[in-house]
């Protein structure tokens, strides 16, 4: 049965109705509360802590200013005149933003750019926004508590008083229009939050997201920091902000939760701004991309693909231009130069093309296209080792004796010429398995026999934690590789990490986290390794530096054994797709494209169940 506030709402909401049933929103597209979403009555993102030491560090090494440029009641936001400075760097000038609601929009940029800056600038309102836009922006985990993971994602009781206060102020003026729009939002968002629903919806996501119902039920403080992020990933697409802001949202996603979560993000009908590392995934969520590069802020219809045929076509159509001008005024130039102190008449017309010239240049030239920087990675080829190299022998594995089995007799060999990647849901053991092969963890019974020259080059999520933050690049990898005592070799080896200059000798804690990491493969590199264990390499690494791994991998003469959530590393390295499952991994007949069609069909049966 319906609540008393529940049926009086939608006694109101009735009448609202009945005063302008043909209101458009800003887009064209006709008011639908649903389809629209809610509002989280918190300005500040429920995850993250501006008034925290390391929020308040962050703030006051950003520099901010801008003007808003539509109308302060308007569904979509735009902003002009744009400048953002990190620690004293020029990231943007003058740039403009619009942002329409029911776009789904992929904020693309080179590792440093100030991705990662400009969201926080919007989500701590350091940028001028209208107070009715409510902003979520997922940074940190939900934080370790008795709470459990779906009384976490259900904490919307500030979200509901806030609502329902501002609907009574509505009430009073729903002749305006936005106004109007905005009352009938509210009410299907308090529909929403009735108690049944929320946590239907609530446990839907949680599901969505790998949780089982023994796992939503479960306190937080015993999930890892990974698993709490989902919590955090749930809360925020519950929430149902205005402005949703997810950088690298498939961090800590298993293939099975990325492609449950871009299904979801499909269906997101406000504005959301995403930041990821996938082509695959950008492809599949965003209606728009944006391009942060030279200081400006450049916007394109369509997903990842559509951005890269359309730009590549007006930076055609824009070096042409600029060849023809360029012709144009050496033309222009050498007649001023030959005749501009001959005859009267030939004078006058050197005077009037040197006019001409002032205009052209007054009026604003073509740019030259500037490519943006080639990064190249490389692994040094590795001395090449007899088979066997690495044998796994009827291994079996469980934590204790108290734990279920996560492997039962495993049997099966790697050399030199493996190129595996590992799939399977988030607990299944692939990281564990790398740890049993690297000697991280002992198998429980069985051996994994190694050739004694083998040397091991892993890359894990963790890795950041050995840089050190007040330290420089160079001055970190010298003192790691003692043995390496002139510094201009180790200058030349981080610049093939695409690290150069002031990125080389300035505080590693000033740096993007795609630059750290470039730091740790630079590292990993130098430790010339003959096999590769790569456990989600891609995390905070740009499109184009993820390119740069593919080919670097590819190259390789040593064996690779990849666990990554994007699909289109796999489908560039791996030769064969292993899925560890049920305490076995097993040969996957078909490429990676094939396996995540099968994980999509999965997730619409469950949907329809």
């Amino acid at each position: 049965m319906p609540s008393e506030s529940a049926k009086k709402r939608k006694e109101k909401k009735k009448v609202a109705g009945r005063g302008k049933p043909n209101a458009k929103l800003a887009n064209g597209d006709a008011t639908n509360g649903e389809e629209n979403g809610t509002v989280n009555g918190d300005a500040t993102p429920v995850n993250a802590d501006p008034s925290s030491d390391f929020g308040k560090m962050k703030l006051s090494n950003i520099s901010v200013a801008g003007v808003l440029l539509s109308h302060v009641d308007a569904r979509d936001l735009h902003i002009g005149q744009i400048s953002l400075r990190y620690h004293g760097v020029e990231l943007l000038t003058d740039a403009n933003i619009e942002l329409n609601c029911g776009r789904r929009y992929g904020l693309l940029g080179a590792n440093g750019c100030g991705k990662s800056t400009l969201m926080e600038a919007l989500a701590n309102r350091e940028l001028p926004i209208p107070d009715h836009f409510d902003i979520f922006h997922l940074t940190n985990e939900i934080h370790a508590s008795e709470k459990t993971a779906l009384q976490c994602v259900m904490e919307v009781n500030n979200e509901k008083i806030r609502l329902e206060k501002e609907a009574e102020e509505l009430t009073s003026r729903t002749e305006d229009e936005r106004s109007h729009e905005r009352l009938l939002d509210i009410y299907e968002r308090l529909d929403e939050l009735e108690a049944g629903k929320a946590e239907t919806a609530a446990s839907r996501l949680l599901h969505g997201l790998g949780f089982t119902p023994q796992m939503q039920a479960t306190k937080t403080k015993d999930f890892s920091g990974g698993w709490r992020m989902r919590v955090a990933l749930a809360r925020a697409l519950f929430v149902k902000p205005s402005i949703l802001l997810l950088d690298e949202p498939t961090n800590h996603l298993d293939l099975d939760a990325c492609v449950w979560l871009e299904e979801e993000l499909k269906t997101y009908k406000r504005i959301l701004v995403l930041v990821s590392h996938s082509q695959d995934f950008l492809n599949g969520v965003c209606t728009n991309i944006l391009r942060m590069f030279q200081g400006k802020i450049m916007s394109y219809s369509g997903n990842f693909d559509q951005y890269i045929t359309t730009r590549a076509e007006l930076e055609e159509n824009q070096m042409k231009a600029y060849k023809r001008e360029q012709e144009e005024i050496a033309h222009m130039k050498d007649y001023i130069a030959r005749f501009g102190h001959g005859s009267a008449k030939l004078a006058r017309q050197a005077q009037s093309k040197e006019k001409t010239l002032a205009k052209m240049i007054e009026g604003g030239l073509t740019q030259k296209v500037e490519a943006e920087k080639n990064i190249e990675f490389y692994f040094p080829d590795c001395e090449k080792l007899p088979p066997p190299v690495l044998a796994i022998e009827h291994v079996s594995f469980r934590y204790s004796e108290t734990k279920p089995f996560i492997y039962k007799d495993l049997d099966f060999g790697m050399d030199l010429d493996t190129r595996v990647a590992l799939v399977g849901p988030n607990g299944a053991g692939k990281s564990t398995l790398l740890k049993l092969l690297v000697g991280e963890l002992a198998p429980t019974s069985g051996r994994i026999r190694k050739h004694q020259h083998l040397k091991f080059g892993r890359f894990h999520q963790h890795l950041h934690d050995i840089l050190i933050m007040d330290m420089s690049a160079l001055d970190w990898m010298m003192k790691t590789f003692p043995e390496e005592k002139e510094i201009e070799p180790m200058r030349r080896f981080l610049g093939r990490y695409g690290l150069t200059g002031k990125q080389q000798t300035c505080p590693i804690g000033n740096l993007s986290d795609g630059q750290r990491s470039r730091i740790i493969f630079a590292w990993l590199a130098y430790q010339n390794p003959h096999m590769l264990l790569l456990d989600e390499p891609t995390n905070h690494l740009d499109i184009e530096t993820i390119d740069a791994l593919a080919e670097a991998i590819k190259e390789f003469n040593g064996g690779v054994i990849l666990v990554s959530h994007d699909f289109r590393l796999i489908m560039q390295v791996a030769k064969e797709i292993w899925v560890c499952e049920k305490g076995k991994v097993t040969p996957y007949k078909g490429d990676i494209f094939r396996y995540k069609k099968e994980l999509k069909a999965r997730i619409k049966d469950i949907a329809v169940k």
